[in-house]
């Protein structure tokens, strides 16, 4: 019997601390309603599991939370029995990854579902094969939170946390959910040796991030292609903090594609772009050297017209493991 003048909880979206697999979050996590509120959670989080809690209970889009709990409550077709997360999506994987794997946002019904960035989509179907084929990842495929996946020195996050209408966040959206990643990459730092950028929003998003972090950037900016490569030397990667909204310098606005992806623009040639100083594969031992990989987005769009291919994934990733000396 519920008790006295509580209604009855929805199965969808989520409630926080009723025991869906892997959700770190409570009654009592602190929730950002506003990008003030999201800079100053993220920035006083001081750990990694407390920061996904924190990540995951933001209301700090009114947008995106209309949309993503609309999603949640009218599921689709063929998912009508499930429960959705409904929930902002925070980042997963190892807590103390060489390999941090960033893409764009949740996908309606993938992560928005799920609960877990690129997990129960045809995009995570290909990534997890890849991540798999190539040592990363335990297991070939992840439908759903708790089925036993894990992924060995690597960490998945999206650049924006909650799945947007037509997967498309705006600039103010994007702009909001920043500090959650320069938190994160902050906390993780003093391990990670590579990022894979899939696709080119998450590719652009990356470089304020970095910027944010301290971590002195190549100018121009580096063009975004598959297989392009820029190494940094990282040294303030560990003292990152969230700026203040407003401050940070706007990138670009480029066209989204949540996890399924949009087909990519040309973006520079594939290949090595470095700054002066550095070499390809210097892993490890370099120690404060940071290798940025670009790669397509695995989606629908790319896969099945060949633009992207296993055998071009594998490599990334093959790369990816090398230079993190795993």
């Amino acid at each position: 019997m519920s008790s006295p003048g509580l209604q009855p909880q929805p199965d969808s979206p989520v409630v926080p601390g009723t025991g869906w697999p892997d959700d770190l979050a409570t009654a009592a996590t602190p929730v950002a309603r506003d990008p003030s509120g999201v800079h100053a959670l993220a920035a006083d989080a001081g750990t990694l599991p407390e920061l996904v809690a924190r990540q995951s209970v933001c209301r700090a889009c009114p947008r995106l939370v209309e949309w993503r709990e609309q999603i949640a409550l009218e599921k689709r077709r063929s998912f009508q029995a499930e429960r959705y997360w409904g929930r902002p999506v925070p980042g997963w994987g190892a807590e103390h990854p060489r390999i941090l794997i960033v893409g764009l946002a949740p996908a309606a019904h993938g992560g928005n579902r799920t609960g877990r960035i690129f997990t129960g989509d045809r995009s995570g179907d290909v990534l997890f094969a890849s991540l798999w084929r190539c040592g990363l990842a335990v297991q070939p495929a992840s439908t759903a939170a708790g089925d036993g996946q894990r992924l060995d020195a690597v960490r998945m996050a999206a650049a924006v946390r909650c799945a947007p209408p037509d997967n498309k966040p705006s600039v103010a959206e994007r702009d909001a959910c920043a500090p959650w990643l320069t938190a994160e990459l902050a906390l993780m730092s003093g391990d990670l040796r590579v990022i894979v950028c899939l696709g080119h929003f998450a590719w652009l998003a990356l470089w304020q991030q970095l910027k944010e972090a301290g971590v002195a950037l190549p100018r121009p900016r580096p063009a975004f292609g598959h297989g392009a490569e820029v190494l940094l030397q990282a040294p303030g990667l560990a003292a990152a903090s969230a700026r203040e909204p407003g401050t940070a310098e706007p990138a670009p606005a480029e066209p989204a594609g949540g996890e399924r992806g949009a087909v990519e623009p040309a973006g520079g040639e594939p290949g090595a772009v470095e700054p002066a100083g550095g070499e390809p594969g210097g892993g490890p031992a370099s120690g404060q050297q940071l290798l940025i990989l670009g790669c397509y987005h695995p989606s629908q769009q790319n896969t099945f017209t060949g633009r992207l291919t296993d055998t071009m994934l594998d490599a990334v990733f093959l790369r990816a493991r090398g230079h993190a000396g795993l």
